[in-house]
């Protein structure tokens, strides 16, 4: 069965790699995959996803997890990693716009899913390029351009993305990233004027979603009472209809176990991608789950509190080993983990500590904060005053960074504080000035990115606000439900032609 199969693979990999790839012995610089990727950037990324708010977080997180996999590539030493299943939303563009694959939707993207299991920066950027249906040939100029420099020469070259010519962008008939984006800019509106234009179709929307709003708040209280939860929540950014279906199911699954679901008396309940409990202690519901699977996961609750009282006194004695300092879980900076996959970090952080005795005063660093973080080989200092610190730290570093670095964190959590009460009273002032329904803004919009949007928006005069839902993210959209997403860093006065 073997001698069939290896010919098979063979074949495959001529397939997707090119005859130049098989002959090449050169590896790519990070900054060369970088600047090989710029076709497969410019058709997924976010910002190209403003009225796709789902599809949009789907190529953030992805784009992370894709990044993380190219910077282990790049760690010296590194023997292989675990393969990486992704999923991007692909935009149409000049080069996927070919025939005989897998057709657009009429929003112009569709989804691509791929595996990544490669061993260097080039066979991954060629992997990804054909997966997308997108061309190579870029690659084998770069390849060839830096074969023919002298060795001296490409010694003392930077190591930063190549900007191409015009011309190469004229005689290949790829589309210039740079130029898209320029244009990008150029048709870039103003806020007052994209009120102008989305303000009376948000009215509409929004005036049709109150009854299913009020149904959604019924349907909340409803469940919250009989489960007697601390809140229900949801991960992403759907419609109001799909949230009000998946408590429908949920509320079914309670008529038909209503005690084994009681186990979850004081959790927060969070709709999401996949079920188990969150490193946090939330209950996560998988929205394409079915019952059986929800109802397994209630029964298993007590053994998940037990795990979670052994996670806190994990944390304890970490923090004991640390001069007691605090360690925390910041759901909006950290990928969403398991409670075991959380678990299973402090443990590998803690027997490290254990073989590495670091002395550290007791209490000396009590009021600061740290996160794990397994992404990492040094640790930092975060703006909002806590400490990153990878898994498979150096102790000796470590010891020698927080100490350098505690009363600088003392400061910047100072300043968060102080940033936070600055927020929520320009937050209040602004929902009183423009008498809005709901204000609010998505997790990865700063305290400092927020201060300063309001300011701006407090100088303005918007009557198409008024009774409105207005959220602060990163880009223009009205969402199915009438909500307003606006940029943080909107512009004011005349639009550029």
């Amino acid at each position: 069965m073997f001698c069939h199969l290896r010919p098979v693979r063979r074949l495959c990999l001529e397939k997707i790699f090119p005859p130049w790839f098989r002959n090449s012995s050169r590896a790519l610089s990070g900054a060369e995959a970088v600047n090989a990727l710029r076709p497969f950037y410019f058709a997924v990324h976010p910002d190209f996803f403003g009225q796709h708010p789902r599809e949009r977080e789907v190529n953030e997180n992805s784009l992370k997890r894709l990044s993380v996999y190219l910077e282990n590539l790049q760690k010296p030493g590194f023997k292989s990693l675990k393969p990486t299943q992704l999923t991007f939303y692909v935009r149409e563009t000049e080069q996927n716009s070919s025939e005989g694959q897998e057709p657009f939707s009429t929003s112009g993207f569709r989804a691509v899913k791929f595996t990544l299991h490669t061993r260097d920066l080039l066979s991954t950027v060629l992997y990804i390029l054909n997966s997308c249906s997108l061309s190579v040939e870029h690659i084998q100029s770069l390849n060839n351009n830096v074969h023919s420099q002298p060795l001296k020469e490409a010694k003392r070259m930077s190591d930063r993305p190549i900007k191409w010519d015009k011309s190469y962008y004229y005689f290949t008939g790829f589309r210039d990233p740079h130029e898209d984006l320029e244009q990008v800019s150029r048709m870039e509106t103003t806020l007052t004027s994209w009120l102008d234009n989305n303000g009376k179709s948000a009215v509409k929307k929004l005036k049709n979603s109150l009854p299913l709003r009020k149904e959604l708040d019924r349907l909340k209280d409803d469940l919250s009472h009989q489960l007697q939860l601390s809140d229900i929540r949801w991960q992403r950014s759907w419609g109001i209809a799909h949230r009000c279906s998946q408590l429908h199911s949920l509320g079914r699954l309670v008529q038909q176990n209503l005690e084994i679901l009681k186990n979850a008396k004081g959790c927060t309940i969070i709709f999401t991608d996949r079920s188990g409990m969150s490193a946090v202690g939330h209950v996560m519901l998988g929205t394409m789950d079915v019952h059986h699977h929800w109802t397994k996961l209630f029964e298993r609750l007590p053994s998940y509190f037990d795990l979670q009282r052994r996670l806190m006194l994990l944390e304890d004695q970490i923090s004991y080993l640390l001069g007691g300092i605090q360690v925390v879980y910041i759901e909006e900076l950290q990928p969403v983990l398991t409670l075991e996959e959380y678990y299973s970090l402090l443990d590998v952080f803690y027997n490290r500590l254990l073989k590495n005795r670091i002395p550290f005063h007791p209490r000396s660093l009590r009021g600061l904060q740290m996160i794990l973080n397994s992404d990492r080989y040094a640790p930092s200092l975060h703006e909002l005053g806590h400490f990153n610190i990878p898994t498979l730290c150096d102790p000796a570093n470590l010891q020698w960074f927080i100490l350098t670095k505690a009363q600088q964190a003392r400061d910047n959590m100072k300043r968060k504080e102080e940033l936070k009460v600055i927020e929520n009273e320009l937050i209040q002032a602004s929902t009183k000035k423009f008498s809005l329904e709901k204000f609010y803004k998505e997790p990865s919009v700063s305290s400092k990115q927020m201060v300063d949007c309001c300011k701006r928006l407090l100088e303005q005069s918007l009557p198409y606000l008024q009774g409105m839902h207005l959220c602060i993210s990163h880009f223009y959209s009205v969402m199915q439900d009438g909500d307003l997403c606006i940029p943080w860093n909107w512009k004011d006065g005349e639009a550029i032609k």
